[in-house]
């Protein structure tokens, strides 16, 4: 088996949970019942500057507020599966949708509804947070947490990889 290193410069797509990996696992409630996330802004960055450079990015989670459809929407993400029951059928979708081959999918989750499609994934990655299953079939465990930058480390890692991090003048703007 290839490196962790090696296997970034195949990356084609990126899949993110939300709570835990792009929002921290501690989350407030509003006093409407709604949960209320918070964003980091450097995973943010990040997830645009990808879109841009050509890769695709999928958001799958459990949860579904418009809160978080409207955060991902506006950072250029179209493959937002929301209320996801069954991760593997949203990956499945996502995948068939791009002709996308196991290798080319780097999946970040933290938790057991992440388990099985970290199985079908080439790169399986989590934040430092991730419950014990999770880093345990993770090739990578970022040393951030979930919500504190821990996609921004996959995405950068990536795309610096691949020779797309500060490559144009696409780095230097929203």
């Amino acid at each position: 088996m290839a490196n962790f290193k090696e296997l970034l410069t195949q990356v084609k797509a990126f899949v993110f949970d939300v709570d835990g990996v792009l929002s921290n696992s501690t989350i407030p409630l509003h006093p409407s019942g709604e949960p209320m996330r918070m964003a980091n802004i450097k995973d943010g960055y990040a997830i645009q500057h990808a879109i841009k450079k050509g890769f695709y990015v999928a958001i799958i989670t459990g949860g579904n507020t418009e809160a978080v459809r409207l955060r991902f929407e506006r950072l250029g993400v179209t493959d937002i599966y929301m209320a996801s029951q069954i991760k593997m059928k949203d990956l499945t979708h996502f995948m068939q949708l791009h002709d996308l081959k196991k290798e080319d999918v780097l999946y970040m989750g933290d938790d057991i509804p992440d388990y099985v499609v970290m199985n079908h994934v080439g790169i399986p990655v989590c934040p430092a947070d991730a419950a014990h299953e999770i880093k345990a079939l993770s090739i990578y465990v970022s040393p951030l947490l979930g919500g504190e930058g821990c996609a921004r480390d996959v995405l950068e890692q990536v795309m610096k990889a691949q020779g797309k991090w500060m490559d144009d003048e696409t780095a230097f703007g929203w």
